[in-house]
């Protein structure tokens, strides 16, 4: 018998084994599936999931330097160091130093990685759709608000660590 694919699997854990578990574990495993369902649809255009975080951001901003790219992705800087060189292979961005900073390497996009934008995105906007099918609009965005406000809840945290009050489950 063939065994059923990763994210059926993973909704029969969680209605069958642990369907009161911890909301962080549903949330990793929510962000699991899209990233997979992404990563699909990227391998067809030659593009990995890192370096579909890393072109994300530069998207948005061109020209950080290695250290605040590896910040912004959540990454180890020998892990950014590793992609960008890769990616540099790919054609899909270069890096060079600035004019009276001869110390910080920026990294720029090429044409060929800015073009990637009008593919790639539409493919996320794909996954979106599809993982809140079914899903009233209304519940969606009570969703996010829910998802911004524990951002918020541990971004303060963070910065007050003791602080908050006991946690809900």
């Amino acid at each position: 018998m063939r065994e059923p694919p990763p994210t059926r699997h993973l909704l029969r854990h969680w209605r069958e084994a642990v369907p009161q578990d911890r909301l962080a574990h549903l949330v990793r495993d929510v962000a699991r599936a899209q990233m997979r369902a992404l990563q699909v649809r990227l391998n067809a255009h030659g593009v990995s999931f890192g370096h579909w975080t890393f072109l994300r951001i530069l998207w948005i901003q061109d020209g950080l330097t290695q250290r605040e790219l590896s910040d912004l992705a959540g990454v180890m800087e020998p892990t950014t160091f590793s992609a960008v060189r890769a990616m540099e292979g790919m054609g899909l961005i270069e890096r060079r130093q600035l004019e009276g900073n001869r110390k910080n390497v920026h990294v720029f996009l090429t044409d060929e990685g800015r073009a990637l934008e009008k593919l790639l995105v539409p493919l996320a906007e794909d996954v979106n759709r599809a993982s809140v099918r079914g899903i009233p609009e209304r519940s969606v965005a009570m969703v996010r608000k829910s998802l911004l406000k524990m951002i918020e809840n541990l971004a303060d945290e963070e910065a007050n660590p003791g602080e908050a009050g006991p946690a809900v489950k």
